[in-house]
């Protein structure tokens, strides 16, 4: 029970399970020189859940963008039945790697090598952690990201970068085909001319080509998401993925929604400028039932949490579906 919202209550919400959360979970990664950490949360019990991958961002807190943020969402996703997977990522600010090494200070291919290795390991953490022994499904996987971790996603989900300055490889494609459907949360638009002059000499890797994004996916955006550090563009930059993404069908504008989404790194943040309740329950519950129809064809859960916002929270949020034109 939440006390504190009002029109986004009336959004559909499963019946809530009891969850935990196991951390630190370790994978080995000879060539980085540390092992990658990770958080696990889900459903205290159950068999096949479906796997949520979680990228964290860029933000300025020194813990949120790593395994320990963005509990909001993490422990909402696992209370409706899926196991999330957060790895501390190679820019993060707590653990990641140091930004003397190539592919500083975003680590762009690092992130998108992380996620894979989960994959390529979900066996052995089941191994490693006896009270989620055979209870993920391998073959029901989401991933959600937001900001630089919505270009992650993006990239496991067929987008490439354009910008070859930095890297050989920007331009081939790390799609991940185990990935059936993902929710890209604010991020990154077009680079070229519409970074800004200190984005464009110092983040080369925020050029993403979402022309070739092709997995099926959902963007979340706010309208009043301004950030003029990163772009010379308005809120409408965040939209580029919709727009390109021939697997992107659906777009969520949050209605003075800023870059925080109402609040999805962490409860009380210096990560939120939109902090708001209604607004954070509108991200949890319309991105929750659009993995859950994504990924079970029977299941309606999208199209009915769609019918209530436009009913008894239109002034707060709409949805945008390619699928409407």
């Amino acid at each position: 029970m939440n006390k504190l919202l009002d029109k986004s209550r009336h959004l559909p919400v499963g019946e809530i399970r009891q969850t935990i959360s196991i951390s630190p979970v370790t994978l080995s990664v000879p060539q980085r020189g540390q092992p990658l950490e990770m958080r696990i949360t889900a459903p205290l019990e159950g068999g096949k859940l479906p796997i949520i991958l979680l990228s964290h961002g860029d933000g300025p807190s020194l813990y949120l963008p790593s395994k320990d943020g963005y509990g909001p969402l993490a422990n909402f996703y696992a209370e409706q039945g899926f196991a999330v997977i957060q790895p501390t990522h190679a820019n993060s600010k707590v653990a990641g790697l140091s930004h003397d090494l190539p592919g500083a200070p975003l680590f762009w291919r690092s992130r998108v090598d992380e996620m894979k290795l989960i994959l390529d390991n979900l066996s052995e953490i089941e191994r490693m952690i006896p009270t989620l022994s055979q209870r993920l499904d391998h073959g029901k996987i989401a991933a959600v990201g937001h900001s630089m971790g919505g270009q992650t996603v993006g990239m496991l989900l067929g987008a490439r970068l354009t910008d070859s300055r930095r890297d050989a490889d920007h331009d081939v494609s790390v799609i991940e085909p185990r990935i059936k459907v993902g929710v890209l949360l604010a991020p990154p638009g077009n680079g070229g001319d519409e970074l800004s002059d200190f984005a464009r000499e110092n983040f080369t890797e925020l050029n993403p080509d979402y022309s070739h994004l092709i997995t099926k996916s959902l963007v979340v955006v706010g309208d009043a998401d301004v950030n003029p550090f990163m772009t010379v563009c308005g809120p409408e930059w965040y939209t580029a993925a919709y727009r390109d993404g021939p697997g992107c069908d659906s777009l969520l504008t949050l209605i003075g929604g800023m870059h925080g989404l109402g609040g999805i790194a962490g409860y009380d943040a210096k990560e939120t400028g939109d902090e708001n309740p209604d607004r954070l329950a509108i991200v949890q519950r319309m991105t929750a039932a659009y993995l859950h129809s994504a990924l079970y064809d029977e299941d309606a859960a999208w199209e009915t949490a769609r019918e209530a916002l436009a009913r008894h929270a239109a002034d707060l949020a709409y949805v945008e579906s390619k699928c409407d034109r």
